[in-house]
């Protein structure tokens, strides 16, 4: 009887050993995720770190075509000049590339890592989930942006994203209280990393998040926003986000590598921050943009999507400072607008990945990086890349 009880208890522990220690080491993994030590080798691999799903690149890949472009020696910001190079090595810079008319201007990389190597995109993947709604709405399968986002998923309704529209979600307007603070250990968004790792869905973790404000009134940078429009674009079309990017965007693009997004338990994809690729795709992307939603003769995503993307009319959404948004950048359907006084925007996320668009000069810029003291001055940051791409746009405008 002894010897039965013991080996019931020993297939007790294997089992909870197999089910928990995975999870357990994921939530390690999620806590020191951003050490200094190990945060280059995250970032390029985090299909290790979390399950993860594929997105497959056509068989027939864009090669860009090349030409000689040095950046410059130095930028300003705030009436200061900085050596830019200098500032590419401060910031932790993993990858840079430079588009000017769609012609590869330069490129290069550090850290140990190359043009073949996939790199987390974090926030930057906002903006490739704006692009799937959008060509969602021009098929018809979304039919108002003002619709509530619980006409099409009903399981909402008693929580906070209750008709909450759908177009002051996708303008990070939705009211919902988060924070989103990555430097604190407690803020919402590092309680999400946790209980995902502990195998919490994304949709379930949603359901508990409560409004404070009514919608379209104050923009509030809140991620779950744009995972609410990754279920939102999966319901309407019967496909995964992975499928989506694959079928809509990466095979018409030519991208020249398999991508991947990291997936909850569930299988869903991470479509507020998850996106793994190679920065020559994520340059690509930009250059459609900057195409205005056209890749050689076809229409990729809609003109008027693209356009509206990155058009401020209302007043919460402006930039500079403003009362009815927690940011000094404007904010259009999940890109950012910088303002004063150009006309650029980009795609951002955390710990400085970029991809930058300047019709004015017809640069995009894609950045990679893995700063670590990106949370203890963010803003310092945030306005220092904008004046580096800034004075790199102006450059390739000048010398090209």
């Amino acid at each position: 009887m002894l010897h039965k009880i013991i080996i019931a208890i020993l297939i007790v522990g294997i089992l909870a050993a197999f089910i928990y220690i995975p999870k357990a080491i994921r939530v390690y993994n999620v806590v020191h995720l951003f050490d200094e030590d190990k945060i280059v080798d995250n970032f390029i691999n985090m299909n290790r770190i979390f399950p993860s799903t594929p997105v497959h690149k056509p068989n027939s890949p864009h090669i860009f075509q090349k030409k000689s472009f040095n950046l410059p020696e130095y930028y300003e910001m705030d009436g200061q000049e900085y050596n830019l190079a200098e500032a590419l090595e401060y910031f932790k810079t993993d990858g840079l590339i430079v588009l000017h008319e769609g012609v590869l201007a330069y490129e290069n990389y550090w850290q140990g890592n190359s043009k073949d190597q996939p790199h987390i995109s974090w926030s930057v993947a906002k903006s490739f989930l704006s692009a799937l709604i959008g060509i969602a709405y021009h098929e018809g399968l979304i039919e108002d942006l003002k619709d509530p986002i619980t006409k099409y998923l009903a399981d909402f309704n008693g929580t906070g994203y209750e008709n909450v529209p759908i177009k002051d979600i996708l303008q990070m307007s939705s009211g919902i209280i988060f924070n989103e603070d990555y430097a604190d250990y407690n803020s919402d968004i590092n309680k999400f990393a946790r209980a995902l790792a502990q195998g919490t869905s994304m949709r379930d973790f949603a359901k508990n998040l409560k409004n404070g404000k009514k919608p379209g009134t104050f923009n509030h940078y809140v991620s779950i926003d744009t995972q609410m429009l990754a279920m939102l674009l999966e319901e309407v079309s019967g496909k995964s986000v992975a499928k989506n990017l694959e079928e809509k965007i990466w095979s018409k693009v030519g991208m020249e590598h398999d991508a991947y997004y990291m997936v909850d338990d569930t299988g869903m994809a991470w479509a507020l921050g998850g996106l793994n690729a190679t920065l020559r795709d994520y340059a690509k992307f930009g250059q459609l943009y900057l195409n205005g939603g056209k890749w050689n003769d076809e229409q990729v995503v809609p003109e008027e999507w693209v356009h509206a993307s990155h058009s401020l009319t209302e007043p919460h959404l402006q930039p500079g400072e403003n009362q009815n948004s927690s940011s000094t950048w404007g904010y259009g359907y999940q890109w950012w607008i910088p303002g004063f006084p150009s006309s650029d925007y980009l795609a951002a996320g955390i710990y400085n990945q970029y991809i930058y668009i300047d019709p004015i000069t017809k640069v995009v810029i894609a950045k990679t990086s893995s700063n670590f003291k990106f949370n203890q001055e963010r803003q310092y940051s945030k306005d220092s890349h904008v004046a580096m791409f800034r004075a790199i746009a102006k450059a390739a405008g000048d010398q090209i």
